[in-house]
């Protein structure tokens, strides 16, 4: 891409936007957060009656942050300050970095209180509970969990076919990967990595550069479709993105709030490209019972007992409930990030459907622009007409070409209309068994 020489205005911006994303640098809130393998042990050689011994004293002897989070957040206040000075308080740009800036200061406040209770509120702050709305009387998160694992449980092994056998290694599924993104990425210079690491939680993960996947885990043909789109296309899609911004870099790097966005828009690739599955699903929606279980006051042993009753093998059952608490106490309430999955879902179907019915279709693509939240679109639009923010190169193909999009939304508008408990009155004689 050719770099047009900056204006004085536009330096300043990118000036300030890289100070953003130097100081966020050290800001790594999973490793921060996450416990090592002598907690496992001890949980296991104990039988699962012993909560883990997680405290404040445990993160700061074993896992102490890499920089001082007083001279952090005093860096953040400085850049806000200076955003308001350079750039005035109500500029597009201004208010999108000044935001960053209190998120990264409100993240470093809760890393600072890890292993106490205070971490929890302040995850709620960021991430939201189990317990929100999305409008007066609206049902919950809660709400939408228990209704998808009602409905799952319904088609329970009706669906597996051989396409859910998990026959790859990990290694074998970081070759397949590798080159399918190679495909998707192929003019971006740098084909996206797949490495194999035994440092995360989940099955996979996708950072600044790679795609992790975790050494010990299994994929099936159905897993490597499904983590094609989510953390390729989407997540490396948006950070490379972000990183083509001559000017605001600061959209490589995400806060929390963009978190929410990010996955809700993996979610939604997941199913228009029809890479979802039911355990996949579930997996996500057991992630919220769990979350609201500890949000109502159950504890580590009670969630991995969940996550066993429902069919998880022992040492699953520990990685999901860890997933749960980390950063938190064994017997406090929950880490939330987990709800950015369904969250961000609902939000991002919900904004689709109301762009298309009110004529924005053109502001769709630029949910991939890079680390952006859904909140800070409208202010997106507004620095792309001022050429400051430059169009996404990497967009998904369902998004890219919008007609297939529209004439979905038409139908989907109209459908939300219908009352499902009378159509299934009328349906009751085609769906009766025999």
């Amino acid at each position: 891409m050719k770099i047009k020489p900056l204006t004085p205005e536009q330096q300043v911006i990118r000036e300030l936007s890289e100070r953003i994303v130097k100081a966020q640098g050290p800001i790594l809130i999973l490793d921060a957060i996450k416990w090592g393998d002598p907690i496992k042990k001890d949980f296991f050689k104990h039988k699962f009656k012993k909560l883990p011994a997680i405290d404040h004293n445990y993160y700061q002897q074993h896992n102490p942050l890499s920089y001082d989070p007083n001279e952090k957040t005093s860096e953040f206040y400085s850049i806000e300050h200076d955003v308001r000075k350079n750039l005035g308080q109500f500029s597009a740009v201004g208010q999108i970095m000044q935001r960053m800036c209190r998120e990264y200061i409100d993240v470093i406040e809760m890393l600072k209180n890890r292993g106490t209770k205070i971490f929890s509120k302040i995850s709620q702050q960021l991430y939201g509970s189990s317990e929100d709305a999305f409008y007066a009387n609206a049902p919950t998160l809660k709400d939408l969990a228990n209704a998808i694992c009602h409905t799952l449980g319904n088609i329970k092994d009706k669906t597996a076919t051989k396409e859910d056998e998990r026959i790859y290694t990990a290694a074998q599924a970081a070759k397949i990967l590798s080159a399918r993104l190679a495909r998707y990425f192929k003019d971006s210079g740098t084909a996206p990595k797949v490495v194999v690491s035994d440092s995360i939680i989940a099955d996979a993960a996708a950072g600044a550069e790679a795609i992790r996947l975790r050494k010990n885990a299994t994929f099936s043909k159905r897993m490597l479709k499904q983590l094609e789109v989510h953390e390729g296309w989407v997540h490396l899609g948006t950070t490379l993105n972000g990183k083509r911004q001559p000017i605001c870099t600061f959209l490589s790097k995400g806060i929390p709030s963009s978190t929410t966005t990010q996955e809700g828009l993996a979610i939604i690739m997941e199913i228009f490209s029809f890479a979802s599955f039911p355990e996949r699903v579930l997996r996500i929606n057991n992630r919220v019972k769990a979350i609201s279980m500890a949000e109502e006051g159950a504890n580590f042993i009670e969630i991995f007992n969940y996550y066993r009753e429902t069919g998880y093998h022992e040492y699953e059952s520990y990685a999901a409930a860890a997933r749960i608490f980390r950063g938190s106490i064994p017997s406090g309430k929950p880490f939330t990030k987990d709800l950015s999955y369904t969250r961000g879902f609902v939000q991002i179907f919900n904004y689709l459907r109301l762009a298309i019915d009110q004529g924005f279709v053109d502001h769709i693509p630029l949910l991939f622009v890079g680390k952006t939240a859904l909140e800070d679109l409208r202010l997106i639009v507004d620095l792309v007409e001022e050429g400051l923010v430059v169009k996404p190169k990497y967009v998904p193909p369902q998004f890219k070409d919008s007609a297939p999009l529209c004439a979905w939304s038409a139908y989907s508008l109209f459908l939300n209309k219908l009352d499902p408990d009378k159509l299934a009155l009328d349906f009751k004689s085609l769906l009766r068994k025999e």
